[in-house]
């Protein structure tokens, strides 16, 4: 009891002492009073400063322990993300009283506090913009690798900007509504504003709803082969918000404004998976046994890795030609990409059995006749 008695009166002596230094007299000249009132809003600033740091040192030393007994990392994420928030408010909030605590002019005072308002809005809205986005973060990650997850994470950036705008356009219309301004007349100018805008740039606008069409409908994803009415093919690279980029199996990249993509029919060859059909044309000459032919076809087929048994191949006799017989071997590949190097594999062994097999692969030929004409005088 001795003891604590002790340091209460320890501690109520300091603090008297810290008041009657920092208490101002009649008799003060302009230095010392000032240094006086100085003093005591630097007490205060640091008083917030200590308190910031007590702050972080409780959240990390009991927030952590709390997380512990939380299956899942989100509430971790979310603590790291907040700890650096909480420790700069309490410093403006200091910042904010130590000013308040000076005998400044009116006008003074009011200019501080409504910059540190603005101060206290902004850290607020940036606080609520990585909590948001850890949690938009979090959600994708923990879902499985399905397609739901790849449109997902094909929207993270356009979420995130739609986000940071309306939380730039809450922050804006608070601190109007501390100064009084009128939200409404601002709100009209702005609708206006927009719709001159959006009449300038009607064109970009397209683009970007088309944009937001494409990745909501999915016609196609990053990585899918796709055709387009030109004959152009290639791999999709990038989907933004105002073109697709597709990479051309030449290693050139074609942009195309996504309201040219909306509007035109394609063919995406990696939907509804990346097998792919094969076809190879090849004419034999007449009198061939078209069923012997057909067997080596699809024999010769079977015999070249990456030649898919299921589906199996398929050979067709498929029409009579000026000098051969049209037939067709029809073979599918387990992705798209490995087609026109099985192709010519089965090329060359076709060419190579045939031979084997005395088949003839006619050219072309025409036949002429010519008659002559005797004409009696």
């Amino acid at each position: 009891m001795s003891t604590r008695s002790s340091n209460g009166y320890l501690v109520n002596n300091i603090i008297a002492i810290i008041q009657n230094l920092l208490q101002t007299q009649e008799g003060d000249g302009f230095l010392l009073f000032w240094a006086k009132e100085i003093l005591g809003a630097l007490l205060i600033l640091t008083l917030f400063w200590l308190l910031s740091q007590l702050a972080v040192m409780m959240l990390n030393k009991w927030g952590r322990r709390l997380t512990t007994m939380i299956s899942t990392d989100l509430d971790d994420r979310l603590l790291v993300r907040a700890i650096p928030y909480v420790s700069r408010l309490f410093v403006v909030l200091g910042i904010y009283l130590a000013i308040r605590s000076l005998p400044l002019h009116e006008k003074i005072v009011m200019i501080a506090s409504g910059v540190i308002y603005i101060i206290l809005v902004v850290i607020v809205s940036a606080l609520i913009y990585h909590v948001l986005d850890e949690l938009m973060k979090w959600y994708v990650n923990g879902q499985s690798d399905t397609a739901v997850t790849v449109m997902s994470r094909q929207m993270m950036p356009v979420a995130e900007k739609m986000v940071s705008l309306f939380l730039m356009g809450a922050a804006l219309i608070v601190v109007l509504k501390h100064f009084n301004y009128d939200i409404f007349s601002l709100v009209t100018a702005l609708g206006i504003g927009s719709l001159a805008i959006g009449m300038a740039a009607k064109d970009t606008l397209a683009h970007m709803i088309s944009g937001f069409t494409i990745m909501l409908d999915r016609p196609f994803r990053i990585g899918d082969r796709i055709q387009l009415v030109g004959g152009q093919i290639g791999d999709v690279a990038d989907i933004g918000l105002r073109s697709t980029k597709i990479r051309t199996p030449d290693n050139q990249l074609l942009i195309i404004p996504n309201s040219d993509l909306c509007n035109t029919m394609l063919t995406n060859q990696a939907f509804p998976d990346s097998r792919v059909k094969g076809r190879i044309n090849i004419g034999v000459a007449y009198g061939s046994d078209v069923d012997q032919v057909k067997q080596l076809l699809v024999a010769t087929a079977v015999e070249i890795e990456g030649v898919l048994a299921d589906p199996p191949p398929e050979a067709y006799f498929v029409s009579f030609g000026d000098s051969a017989l049209n037939m067709a071997l029809f073979f599918w590949v387990e992705e798209y990409g490995t087609l026109f190097a099985v192709t010519d594999k089965i090329n060359s062994l076709i060419l190579k059995r045939v031979g084997e097999n005395s088949i003839e692969i006619p050219f072309p030929t025409r036949t002429v006749r010519m008659e002559k004409v005797v004409v009696s005088l």
